[in-house]
């Protein structure tokens, strides 16, 4: 018995720290949306659009999956609540993986570079 409450508190401190992180993800969420309406300098067009709306849907999933955690959290079903909690990080995780590998393949496979250099 006394296992499953230190387990049931490590999950209750993994949702309260993680959804902090989330919380202050919200911050710099607001500085994106701010910006993000420059999409529209060069006109109304299908992309700016999209990426309007994506940038400022993004607090929806947060919302969400804490709703959601903490419901399954209250059911007594840690291992989901946890599960759902750590998904509120996957946007800032794909973002991250895109500029990272954006950067990768600029650095070393963009045409661009090689006629700068000279090499082409």
């Amino acid at each position: 018995m006394e296992s499953k409450s230190a387990a049931r508190r490590a999950t209750l401190i993994w949702l309260i720290v993680s959804q902090l992180l989330a919380l202050a993800s919200l911050f710099f969420w607001l500085f994106a949306a701010g910006i993000s309406v420059m999409a529209f300098d060069s006109g109304a067009t299908p992309e700016a659009w999209a990426f309007v709306i994506a940038v400022w849907s993004y607090p929806i999933w947060p919302i969400i999956f804490t709703i959601a955690a903490w419901m399954a959290y209250a059911r007594k079903k840690d291992r989901l609540a946890g599960v759902l909690t750590t998904l509120t990080f996957l946007p800032v995780l794909i973002l991250i993986l895109t500029i990272v590998f954006s950067s990768f393949y600029y650095t070393f496979f963009s045409p661009f570079k090689l006629e700068s250099t000279g090499l082409l």
